[in-house]
């Protein structure tokens, strides 16, 4: 094998302190959901990649952020392989979006996406969808290894020479991932998931990979018939409106990134006859609702037996942190007891298979969040931080106390 030799380099190596960092280049979306995931706005010269199951929105987020880029005075080309020009002028219409700055094209084809960025020169380039597009030079269908991987590539590298922002919406499998390789994750700089229940018109996104900014930050939409809304506030989303406490349920905070999101939790306990009892869930974790349900079995004394549980978080959040465990103890044993809880009762913390109550992280902030909302107690684990909080704290070490708690008026010592 022949000896490999040093090459031209393309600009010679430099001190750090020296490079300048391109932030300038960020600009905003004109959509604040979107820009607070993505750390601000897209950079010129990135692509981006959403990913999201067949009709949760994904096609709808892109033509609202297309529209603003084009409203904004920048060109944008929106290129489809998947719907038709009459589908998307239809959608666009009706969102509000005839920007004159948005430039459409229905291509499946890359050396034909090619050339029209080419010839449109855009400053923002959307490619709905990557799977849909195949190269002639790589043999395989379109949505094959070989066809994902060559044309993320070659658009990535138009995208770096042009300075191009370029956004690529993937599909996913049955498991939640990005179908296609695996390569094509690395390839892009930020990957963006958008999740929701069809069912709901709450919809998620969080960014899996950012390589300009965080990986923290959840932004809230909802999708109606008229476009996509972003949501300041979605808190309220996940909250019956009802004026006094319900046996079975409970209510505790979230937190999606960096943002606190308070939600109510369902129990339903019932149904025993069969030799396995089963454990219904929508929206929470069953592996957590069963060791809860034992937990409560075994450490406090809550006869559960072999009764069916079924178990939901309101509004279609999805409760899978451990700091939903308190409320779920809550909905289960005020469900089987047949008791309401108190009202205006928030709970947070995680069980443990001993029946020990752990604290989680950022109490204090998901306090105040509560407290805003009109929540005027808490039950938190001992030793809770809860600085700048002034409802009426009340620490629960084991989910025997807990039990307890739930059926005893608080003190007027229970306070911070």
């Amino acid at each position: 094998m022949a000896a490999l030799r040093p090459g031209r380099v393309s600009r010679p190596a430099r001190p750090i302190h020296e490079v300048e960092p391109d932030d300038a280049a960020r600009r905003g979306t004109g959509v604040a959901e979107l820009d607070r995931v993505l750390g601000g706005g897209v950079v010129a010269g990135a692509v981006v990649l959403l990913a999201g199951e067949p009709g949760v929105g994904k096609s709808t987020l892109l033509m609202e952020m297309a529209a603003q880029e084009a409203m904004a005075g920048r060109k944008v080309l929106y290129v489809s392989g998947e719907e038709s020009g009459g589908q998307i002028r239809m959608r666009a219409e009706r969102m509000g979006a005839l920007a004159p700055g948005l430039m459409l094209a229905t291509e499946t084809d890359l050396a034909a996406v090619l050339s029209h960025i080419e010839a449109q020169s855009p400053d923002l380039l959307v490619v709905d969808s990557v799977q849909t597009v195949s190269s002639t030079a790589v043999d395989g269908v379109a949505g094959g290894v070989a066809q994902v991987r060559s044309v993320a590539g070659a658009l990535t590298a138009v995208a770096k020479q042009r300075g191009l922002a370029c956004v690529l919406v993937g599909h996913v499998t049955k498991d939640g991932s990005v179908a296609g390789p695996r390569t094509l994750e690395h390839i892009v700089d930020v990957v963006l998931s958008f999740e929701g229940d069809r069912h709901t018109s709450l919809r998620m996104l969080r960014a899996v990979k950012n390589r300009f900014g965080a990986v923290d930050e959840v932004g809230c939409f909802e999708l109606n018939e008229d476009g996509i809304t972003g949501l300041v506030d979605p808190s309220g989303l996940f909250l019956s409106q009802r004026q006094s406490p319900a046996i079975g349920t409970a209510v505790t905070v979230a937190l999606e990134g960096r943002r606190p999101l308070v939600a109510e939790v369902q129990a339903l306990v019932g149904g025993a006859g069969g030799t396995t009892a089963r454990r219904i869930t929508s929206g929470v974790d069953s592996s957590r609702v069963a060791m809860i349900a034992a937990v409560l079995d075994r450490r406090a004394g809550v006869s559960i037996g072999s009764a069916d549980i079924y178990a939901a978080s309101l509004g279609g959040v999805r409760l899978h942190e451990p700091g939903a465990d308190l409320a779920l103890a809550i909905a289960i044993a005020t469900a089987t007891a047949d008791v309401a809880p108190p009202h205006r009762l928030v709970a947070l913390g995680e069980v443990g298979l001993a029946g020990d109550i752990r604290p989680v992280p950022s109490l204090a902030r998901r306090l105040k969040e509560a407290e805003r909302l009109g929540f005027t107690e808490a039950l938190v684990p001992p030793e809770s931080p809860t600085e700048g909080v002034s409802m009426r704290v009340r620490p629960v070490s084991t989910v025997a106390e807990l039990v307890r708690a739930i059926k005893e008026p608080a003190s007027p010592a229970a306070r911070n």
